[in-house]
């Protein structure tokens, strides 16, 4: 039955047209919809099942330390059946899949995901479904694409098309979803890939929309914004948003790092009967809270929620999600992060509210940009934030207040922290995702790496006759003259032919050069010198200081932007065979692994023969910048150095925890 529709969508999609790739855009988003609507139908199912066993019991909320830790065993035993990428949220295995095995995501784990997201959210463990549906539309757009033998890259499209579908499906939200797919997933904005990840989010929305209703999609009244003064309060509630947003990390981090020492079968017990614990104290940190955050965006001045509860609820929060992520729970941190900054933008304006007598502060407002500046931190993903949050509120009118606080948490956040909820657990294994490469390669190289450094130069009062002998003996079209190293012009051998018939030889270099030649600086991209030489049809430019213009510093010519062009091509190679040492390290058994060395690590001037070396881990070298070192007792290790071994997965992340900063590496 499965055979022939494969061959016809074959055959069908056989012309690679764009047209044909439209449609399958289209069909990806489509399927997407129906499964977030499958997993929506899944959670609730559950949830009535958990609800019915609470209810029918005597013990009444103490029911949840059993059927929370159940949830968790049963999440667990799916992905012990069907592989590790089934736990967690499911962003970090789409981006893994998408960076590390060419956009492949095996097909099964749409069902194996649905099933555990669902044991996971019914039994009440705090999690989103968002994360979970961006990987399974990553997987339908991967499955599709290869299923009907579409390219590499059109793989690439079709995996960001599905996730951005997931996240349009879940909140109604089609340009947000098409943002985190470039933003988060591919980390570019390539336009090739734009059209096809539009589509599929506005058809995976409507098709959700159509089949669960709108009720169950997240939304919010319009709230507007009149008082300028009222910036100082969101401002602060972008400082809020940064320490939210560090203590989830940190959160992530410890809970980590409890459940790496308990055997196995065990976390997701513990974690289980933990969360339970917090959950009976406080209800409302349990589940995905979309609910109460839909209450919070509709609150008004007269509420009566007190604000240090909710303080307290965002922690009580991030401790739950961090907990339900270790244990072993299938869920994701997006709707968890808006939790977190919609209790705390609700609580900033209930504790402000009474003393701040310029305007009357609406809570609603504040949650709204609560929300979207703590996931904008969390994520490091400013422009879906403020995108989603402009797509369920449904108007514009608080963009300064959500702009100012998303770019103000994401800012700051970033000095304190080089990692992100999504890339944070690769770390914790000593995995960087290579960035990708949707750029001109020229834009990789600077000007002051191809410069020639100590360039021929000529006088100004040297003859003309001179000057042509020094520009035959160098091989020269055309040379910079200078004084005591101070920029005077640009000789070419144009000029000369041109000053032949007026001066003759009897001239000096001063009476034909050019005085204003056109520069570059050391830190200008080759690719923007480049595109100035080809728009002024010149064949080189005189490379000057970038902090003093008449000073110059080097000569950048056409044999620079080869040799630019070269050594872009190498890095570009460099990093495809990083990703390739990437991927031998995430499959099962024994391998290759790489492991940078971070600022701040314990590690930092130990020699080789100082360090607990993990069992089963064989010290193959160190790669310190260029340089490829093969060590020995006494080689010491460097901050950057990138060590590469040989063992086990078990080795391998013993080595990161070996490698990481003290003080966990963060300025907190």
């Amino acid at each position: 039955m499965v055979a022939p529709v494969l061959a016809r969508l074959r055959q069908a999609f056989r012309a690679r047209g764009a047209t044909a790739f439209i449609v399958a855009a289209l069909l990806v988003g489509v399927i997407v919809g129906i499964a977030a609507a499958v997993l929506v139908w899944a959670i609730a199912v559950v949830t009535g099942a958990a609800d019915w066993v609470e209810s029918a019991v005597p013990t009444g909320r103490a029911a949840l330390l059993l059927i929370i830790p159940l949830g968790l065993v049963v999440s667990w035993a799916i992905a012990r059946r069907f592989g590790p990428g089934v736990e967690g949220g499911g962003v970090t295995a789409t981006m893994m899949g998408l960076s590390l095995h060419a956009g492949y995501l095996p097909t099964r784990t749409v069902f194996s995901k649905i099933a555990a997201t669902a044991a996971t959210l019914g039994s009440g463990a705090s999690a989103g479904r968002e994360g979970p549906i961006v990987q399974i539309g990553g997987t339908i757009g991967s499955s599709f694409a290869r299923y009907t033998r579409f390219g590499e890259d059109q793989i690439r499209s079709l995996v960001a098309a599905g996730a951005g579908a997931g996240i349009g499906a879940s909140f109604n939200a089609p340009i947000a979803g098409m943002l985190f797919a470039m933003e988060v997933i591919l980390g570019n904005f390539a336009v090739r890939h734009i059209q096809d990840v539009v589509v599929a989010s506005v058809a995976a929305a409507v098709t959700t929309r159509s089949l669960v209703g709108q009720e169950r999609i997240l939304s919010a009244p319009v709230h507007g914004f009149r008082e300028p003064l009222e910036l100082v309060l969101y401002a602060i509630l972008g400082l809020i948003a940064v320490v939210l947003a560090i203590a989830f990390l940190r959160a992530y981090r410890i809970t980590h790092r409890v459940g790496l020492r308990l055997p196995d079968w065990l976390r997701p017990v513990v974690a289980g009967v933990a969360i339970a614990l917090v959950g009976i104290a406080e209800p409302r940190a349990l589940g995905t809270g979309q609910e109460f955050v839909g209450e919070l965006l509709r609150t008004g001045p007269a509420s009566d929620l007190v604000a240090p509860a909710l303080f307290v609820l965002s922690l009580a929060k991030i401790a739950t999600t961090a907990m339900t992520q270790s244990g072993g729970g299938s869920g994701g941190s997006f709707m968890p992060s808006l939790f977190v900054g919609a209790s705390a933008g609700t609580g900033l304006a209930l504790l402000a509210g009474p003393v701040w007598g310029f305007s009357t502060l609406n809570p609603g407002a504040f949650a709204v940009v609560g929300m979207a500046a703590t996931f904008a931190a969390v994520a490091r993903a400013p422009l879906t934030a403020v995108i989603i949050v402009f797509e369920i509120t449904g108007d514009y009118g608080l963009v300064l207040p959500l702009m100012l606080a998303a770019a103000l948490a994401t800012f700051i956040t970033e000095r304190f922290t080089a990692t992100n909820v999504y890339n944070q657990p690769l770390r914790q294994l000593g995995i960087n995702l290579p960035v990708t490469e949707d750029i001109d390669l020229l834009d990789t190289v600077t000007v002051g790496q191809v410069m020639s450094t100590a360039p021929d130069l000529l006088d100004p009062g040297m003859s003309i006759a001179e000057a042509e002998q020094v520009m035959h003996r160098y091989h020269h079209h055309g040379m910079a003259v200078a004084t005591d190293g101070r920029l005077a012009g640009l000789l070419t051998r144009t000029d000369l032919a041109l000053a032949a018939g007026t001066t003759g030889e009897r001239g000096t270099v001063a009476d034909v050069m050019n005085r204003n030649p056109i520069t570059v600086t050391p830190s200008m991209p080759v690719s923007a010198a480049l595109a100035r030489m080809a728009a002024l049809d010149v064949g080189r430019m005189p490379v000057v200081s970038d902090d003093d213009p008449s000073q110059i510093v080097g000569m950048f010519r056409r044999a620079s932007v080869v040799h630019a062009y070269h050594q872009a091509l190498g890095a570009t190679t460099d990093r495809h065979l990083y990703r390739q040492r990437l991927k031998q390290r995430t499959e099962p058994g024994t391998g290759f692994f790489e492991i940078p060395v971070p600022l701040g690590s314990a590690a930092t001037g130990l020699s080789v023969r100082e360090l607990d070396w993990p069992e089963n881990a064989i010290l193959v070298s160190i790669r310190r910048g260029t340089s490829v070192l093969i060590p020995h007792g006494d080689t010491a290790i460097l901050p950057n150095d990138v060590i590469t071994a040989f063992g086990t997965g078990e080795a391998r992340v013993a080595l990161a925890f070996l490698l990481e900063p003290s003080g966990d590496g963060e300025q907190w």
